[in-house]
């Protein structure tokens, strides 16, 4: 079998957040930044792991469930093998430029990096979306089921599917994955991303806590998710943490669809403001946002961005801001500014244009 060279994208997610395993709305894109696997075929089951990122490579079966970075590769490759793909052991070498930590989806890049790069060795067509859709499902129960972080299959999804200059609207009740053309640079736009360098990590329960809640205030409300949540029975709840979590869900959705209405109408304030208040809720009602992102959000709106919000699974990680292209050093300038008035790590920055879904990068 040939060796393989496969690359997937990280992702920022434009809006809807916390909707995905509520049966619900997102907005993600995928980022130019890549995890790129050299895949070997090797005579064994086993796998041989290194990454240029990490300081210890990894030797052995699936079954010895690693842990750490490793056990996301290993988690693929379990979860094919479960779908009845014959894959091989190999040897994989790998190299990123996604930040780690920083809620742009790294794992997801690995894991869909790993799947592609098998996909070309067993020979499965990644020309047809089916196929595509069916890896993201292995890498979503990779990261479910193997890894033990209970993510809801935005990341995945995106990465498997998404195109060039679009964000990707995808909705979790209907599995629909729909493209969604995002002109900005000829409105004179970017969307700037600032790592606040706290770094989260989805297995710490933070996340799992959140899913869990959201899973009881369906429960109360006697629905089977809170996509078909009822605005005036979630006021009517009488857990108020329940109430405020159900709130943000259904929301949520409301702003998706706003800000994909925003997008077409190119009303670029109109999305602003749907931004805006996706931050509001995430922190308010969701209660997923930090210190350093309330002052990410607040420095760069007060710089000149028409809007800013936290993004990914919060507890950290990075905030977006929609800015004219003008704006980006004084945004930048003022965000980092405040990062060291309040004694806070300098931040990272970086754009989000649209790219690519996972791809082979060569076969040889």
């Amino acid at each position: 079998m040939p060796a393989v060279v496969a690359s997937a994208p990280g992702r920022v997610n434009l809006i809807g957040e916390h909707t995905d395993y509520n049966g619900g709305l997102c907005l993600p894109l995928a980022l130019p930044q890549r995890t790129t696997v050299t895949l070997s075929p090797r005579s064994d089951p086993d796998l041989k792991l290194s990454s240029a990122q990490e300081d210890d490579d990894w030797e052995g079966a699936v079954e010895d469930r690693p842990g750490g970075w490793a056990a996301y590769v290993a988690g693929v490759v379990q979860a094919l093998r479960e779908d009845g793909h014959d894959v091989p052991g190999f040897e994989a070498s790998i190299d990123s430029d996604v930040p780690v930590g920083a809620g742009l989806s790294s794992s997801a890049a690995l894991e869909c990096a790993v799947a592609t790069a098998v996909a070309a060795l067993l020979g499965l067509d990644l020309a047809d979306r089916s196929v595509r859709r069916r890896l993201a499902d292995a890498c979503i129960r990779a990261e479910n089921d193997y890894v033990g972080a209970p993510t809801g299959g935005m990341d995945q999804s995106v990465a498997m599917l998404a195109q060039p200059g679009h964000a990707l609207l995808l909705d979790f009740a209907d599995g629909s994955a729909t493209p969604v053309e995002l002109p900005l640079e000829d409105a004179g736009l970017v969307v700037l991303v600032i790592d606040t360098r706290v770094s989260h990590d989805l297995t710490d329960g933070s996340y799992g806590d959140r899913r869990r809640e959201s899973a009881d205030a369906a429960r109360a409300l006697g629905i089977e998710s809170l996509r078909n949540a009822d605005a005036g029975r979630i006021e009517e709840l009488a857990d108020d943490v329940l109430r405020r979590r159900a709130r943000h869900v259904l929301s949520e959705n409301l702003r998706v669809l706003a800000a994909v209405g925003a997008i077409g109408d190119r009303d670029w304030r109109a999305l602003a403001r749907a931004l805006d208040e996706s931050h509001t809720s995430m922190r308010d009602d969701f209660e997923i946002s930090s210190r350093e992102l309330d002052l990410a959000v607040e420095t760069a709106r007060s710089a000149g961005a028409l809007g800013a919000r936290m993004t990914g699974g919060g507890f950290g990680g990075s905030a977006l801001a929609l800015v004219p292209r003008g704006d980006v050093e004084a945004v930048q300038s003022a965000v980092t500014v405040e990062f060291r008035y309040a004694g806070f790590a300098e931040p990272a920055y970086l754009l989000a244009t649209p790219d690519a879904a996972a791809r082979v990068e060569s076969v040889s």
